[in-house]
């Protein structure tokens, strides 16, 4: 079992759609792991004022009906928030799509969320370090058991802790602490959530798509600051853009 020295909180959303920066949350359950081991879960629909499409609905079932009378996120983040202060996140492809769209949705809130300092187990990275497959297909892997109800954002979650808890037993090398598992699979370190920045060998920021890939942020922004002016208007998101403003701001004062 998972030997905790802070709390852990597995996250799962279930959203209108895969676009950070157009599509919203809908759903999103939280199982926050204590150090004693005990669990404390918090489940909400949430209105994404925006219809949800046919094709997310048929994916996860949830409708504009069931959450017509449901909080917005904006109502709802305080509370989202304060349930996930001082802990440790993890999930199932968290890293690269739930932990983005809930710092989007806090931003959009205009509530200043700090995760720099929490350390992100994402399930499906040891999985795909280990056993490449959907998280279905690692529930019977790992647990010998059918997912039923897969898409139910409450369920998936559970689902995913129980993997976890089997990997952990499986793997040795894991550890049974986040530092260990972090230490066996590497930890992504992270500029932006959607990772249109990324850290070189050297720890410099450097663009991670189009024609600067590569290139330092902040060399190409004291040198191009239109790029600055082109990006911010651009359809990226938000959390992209607060590092953008962070990089150019310090690459601004170097150059007094």
């Amino acid at each position: 079992m998972l030997q905790l020295t802070r709390p852990i909180a597995f996250i799962d959303l279930e959203t209108t759609g895969v676009n950070l920066t157009s599509d919203r949350i809908v759903e999103i359950a939280i199982v926050k792991i204590l150090t004693d081991g005990s669990r404390q879960t918090k489940r909400k629909l949430i209105n994404p004022q925006m219809p949800i499409p046919k094709a997310s609905s048929d994916i996860h079932g949830i409708t504009d009906e069931m959450v017509k009378d449901a909080p917005t996120f904006k109502v709802a983040g305080n509370e989202i928030k304060q349930f996930l202060e001082n802990c440790d996140l993890g999930g199932y492809n968290s890293n690269r799509f739930d932990i983005p769209m809930l710092m989007e949705e806090f931003l959009r809130a205009e509530m200043d969320v700090d995760l720099s300092d929490r350390r992100m187990v994402d399930v499906q990275h040891i999985f795909y370090s280990m056993e490449p497959r959907t998280l279905t297909a690692a529930y019977k892997y790992y647990c010998a058991k059918e997912l039923a109800n897969a898409h139910s954002a409450e369920v998936d979650i559970n689902a995913t802790i129980e993997v976890l808890d089997a990997q952990l037993l499986r793997y040795e090398k894991l550890g049974n602490s986040v530092d260990s598992i972090l230490q066996t699979i590497g930890e992504d370190k992270v500029v932006d959530y959607a990772r249109r920045f990324c850290y070189d060998d050297k720890n410099v920021e450097v663009f991670n798509f189009g024609k600067y890939k590569g290139k330092s942020v902040a060399d190409i922004l004291r040198n191009e600051p239109q790029y600055y002016d082109w990006m911010m208007k651009g359809d990226f998101p938000m959390h992209t853009k607060k590092k953008l403003t962070e990089i150019f701001n310090r690459a601004l004062l170097k150059n007094k």
